[in-house]
């Protein structure tokens, strides 16, 4: 399997800690973002720094054009992806009732229509073999209020990578998605900062790291057996 690996909303949070692991494992990271470049740059030099390869692309993950480009870049710089990784996406709270309909639009952009250019593009690109795996939330199975808009964006990401699974088995790529619960990152309120620890068994807010340890498992020959799968990332929370 090719050990070129695309990670999209790698500058920072989740994103950054999964290009992080994967370069760890002797990946040639394609860093993509779409508003940081010094925070997508910083990856850069920090896996470069480590012994690592790696490159940052900007793109709009909603954007077809820009998507398509991310993934020539990628091609051009290390060749075929073997790892996919759609990780960006923007979090959107706030009632049903109250949010308006360019926050509703914003959040599918991103988290849905994005995710469905990056599944997409992955599966005409990545080689056989390849790994290819979506970032939820534990929120599409738990329902608190002011998330509903924000959770419904990640179910149809599930949805699609279940079936996408099916469409791409037969050239032995698995698609899964990992699904953290709340973790430490700026996406966190400081609400949920205070009381996640008291309702998660284990007892603390999830690192980024945590689910970048999920991902790279499953991007590992080790997780070739699994797809299809939705893997909770979330210390039991659900």
């Amino acid at each position: 399997m090719s050990k070129v690996a695309v990670v999209t909303g790698a500058s920072r949070g989740i994103g950054r800690a999964i290009a992080l692991r994967l370069a760890a494992d002797g990946a040639a990271v394609v860093v993509g973002y779409s508003a940081s470049p010094a925070a997508a740059d910083e990856v850069v030099r920090s896996i470069v720094e480590a012994g690592g390869r790696a490159v940052a692309v900007q793109a709009d993950v909603a954007q077809p054009d820009a998507v398509r480009g991310l993934f020539e870049q990628a091609a051009a710089a290390f060749g075929p992806p073997g790892i996919v990784v759609a990780n960006a996406g923007v979090l959107v709270s706030g009632s049903i009732a109250t949010t308006p309909l360019e926050d509703f639009d914003a959040c599918f952009a991103v988290n849905t229509r994005g995710a469905f250019l990056t599944l997409a593009e992955a599966a005409r690109r990545v080689c056989d073999g390849g790994r290819i795996v979506a970032i939820s939330t534990n929120l599409t199975q738990q329902t608190f209020p002011g998330y509903g808009v924000y959770a419904a964006s990640k179910a149809a990401v599930e949805q699609m990578v279940r079936t996408l699974a099916r469409e791409v088995g037969g050239r032995g790529i698995t698609v899964n998605a990992v699904s953290p619960g709340p973790t430490d990152t700026d996406m966190m309120s400081e609400a949920a900062r205070a009381s996640a620890p008291g309702i998660t068994p284990l007892g603390r807010v999830g690192l980024p790291q945590d689910i970048a340890d999920v991902v790279a498992f499953l991007a590992s020959d080790q997780g070739r057996w699994i797809t299809g799968q939705i893997l909770g990332a979330n210390g039991g929370i659900v």
